[in-house]
C-alpha cells in the first residue's frame, strides 16, 4: 500500500509526463519557420517496415524556409519523398538524387486557423489527462482511509492534489496560448 506522499508524487510525476507530450505534440505543428521535428511523425517504408525519417536521413535547415534531408541510404529517396506526400503536413518534397529538399510555405490564414484549432484539441487532451490522473490520485487516497490515516491528513493531501493540478491546467493553458500564438504570427 502506498502512502499519501507517494500518491501525489506519482500523480506529480503523471502531470510532467502529460505535458511533455503536450510539448512533443505541438513540437510537430508546422508554423510557418522551419523545423526538423515537423518530420519526427513520418515513417518510411524501409526494407518492408515502417521506420522513422529521422534514424533514415540527416535533416537540417540551411534557412529559415527550407528543410534538407540527406539520406543515408541513397535508394531510399524515392520513399522518403513519398512517405512525405503522405504524411499529410502539406509539404511538397523536391529532389535532386542525392538529397530531398523541402521549401516551407508560408500559412495561409485559413491553415493558421486549422492549426489553432489542432493547438486547441492538443490542449484539451492534455487538460483532460491531468484530471484523469487527479481522479487516480483522489481514488488512491480514499482508499488509504482504513491505514490509520486521519480523515482531515487526506482532505489535506486531496487539497494539495487539487492545487497540483491547477498548477498543471495552468501550465498548459500558457503553452497553449503560446503555441497559438507562434502559429497565428505572420
Amino acid at each position: 500500500m502506498s502512502t499519501s506522499t507517494e500518491v501525489l508524487a506519482s500523480a506529480e510525476d503523471r502531470m510532467k509526463k502529460a505535458i511533455a507530450n503536450l510539448e512533443k505534440e505541438f513540437v510537430t505543428i508546422r508554423t510557418g519557420r522551419a523545423n526538423p521535428a515537423i518530420l519526427d511523425r513520418v515513417e518510411v517504408e524501409y526494407y518492408g517496415s515502417p521506420t522513422p525519417l529521422k534514424s533514415l536521413a540527416n535533416i537540417s535547415v540551411p534557412d529559415g524556409r527550407s528543410l534538407l534531408i540527406q539520406p543515408f541510404d541513397k535508394s531510399v529517396l524515392k520513399e522518403i519523398e513519398q512517405a512525405i506526400h503522405k504524411s499529410g503536413l502539406g509539404l511538397t518534397p523536391n529532389s535532386d538524387g542525392t538529397v530531398v529538399r523541402i521549401n516551407i510555405p508560408v500559412l495561409t490564414e485559413e491553415r493558421r486557423k486549422e492549426l489553432t484549432k489542432l493547438v486547441k484539441k492538443f490542449g484539451e487532451e492534455a487538460r483532460v489527462a491531468v484530471r484523469n490522473i487527479r481522479r487516480d490520485g483522489a481514488d488512491d487516497l480514499k482508499k488509504l482511509k482504513g491505514t490509520g490515516l486521519s480523515e482531515d491528513e487526506i482532505k489535506r493531501q486531496e487539497e494539495s492534489l487539487q492545487k497540483l493540478t491547477d498548477k498543471y491546467v495552468k501550465e498548459i493553458d500558457k503553452h497553449v496560448h503560446d503555441k497559438e500564438h507562434e502559429v497565428m504570427e505572420v
